[in-house]
């Protein structure tokens, strides 16, 4: 765990990287249920596989394991006081001796999604070469956002999952496709929300998570090349 700048306060999160190594830096930001053993877990895979990664705690320290918790979380969040916590560790990650000169990633979850999405598309369109969705979705941006974006867009989205609607998924794909971005979302049959998280295990399938692993690998190393020491 360390701290960073995020506006005139400081902010915590969790840093992995391969030991004595230099590698793309990659943004994970967490879903409603806070920076948990999962997502520390999830940064660790990505630095053995040569990133850098890093996951800004959203929620200060809390975290959840109910979704009356979550939604407790989510509900308490305060938009603006949480924006210079997200562009604060984008700013750590890319200012990071460890991490290459070069543009990085962002992963995001469920609602960390939705700020992969406003990172991407609106606060640092620069500075984001490829975002990944895992089930979440910010429907308001539209292809006028998008075309300032330099990022390409990977998805992973459930096939029953009452928390975003498939038009809304489809129609973010549209716009992203419209300006002139690289996208590619996947729909994951039998799954529901959550499906990727192994401490869920009401969501949780492993074919899935496994498959969405490996195409977020191929994804992350063909835009990020993170194997340069």
């Amino acid at each position: 765990m360390v701290t960073f700048a995020a506006g005139e306060k400081q902010a915590g999160g969790y840093l992995a990287l391969a030991e004595g190594k230099k590698g793309a830096g990659i943004l994970v930001l967490h879903p409603w249920w806070g920076l948990t053993e999962f997502v520390k877990d999830f940064c660790d895979r990505l630095a053995g596989d040569g990133f850098v990664a890093f996951a800004p705690d959203l929620f200060n320290g809390r975290t959840a394991t109910t979704i009356e918790d979550a939604e407790q979380l989510v509900n308490g969040l305060d938009f603006e006081a949480t924006i210079p916590v997200v562009t604060g560790a984008a700013d750590f990650l890319q200012g990071h001796t460890a991490v290459q000169d070069r543009p990085i990633g962002v992963i995001g979850f469920s609602m960390g999604a939705a700020w992969a999405l406003w990172l991407a598309a609106e606060s640092r369109p620069d500075d984001i070469a490829a975002t990944v969705l895992f089930y979440g979705n910010w429907p308001g941006f539209g292809r006028e956002e998008f075309a300032k974006s330099k990022s390409a867009f990977l998805g992973h989205f459930a096939e029953n999952d009452p928390y975003e609607e498939p038009e809304a998924i489809t129609e973010t794909r549209r716009e992203i496709e419209a300006a002139g971005r690289e996208v590619a979302f996947h729909t994951y049959p039998g799954t529901g929300h959550w499906f990727f998280e192994s401490n869920q295990p009401n969501a949780y399938n492993q074919a899935a998570a496994a498959l969405a692993w490996e195409r977020t690998l191929i994804f992350l190393r063909e835009r990020l090349s993170p194997d340069t020491n």
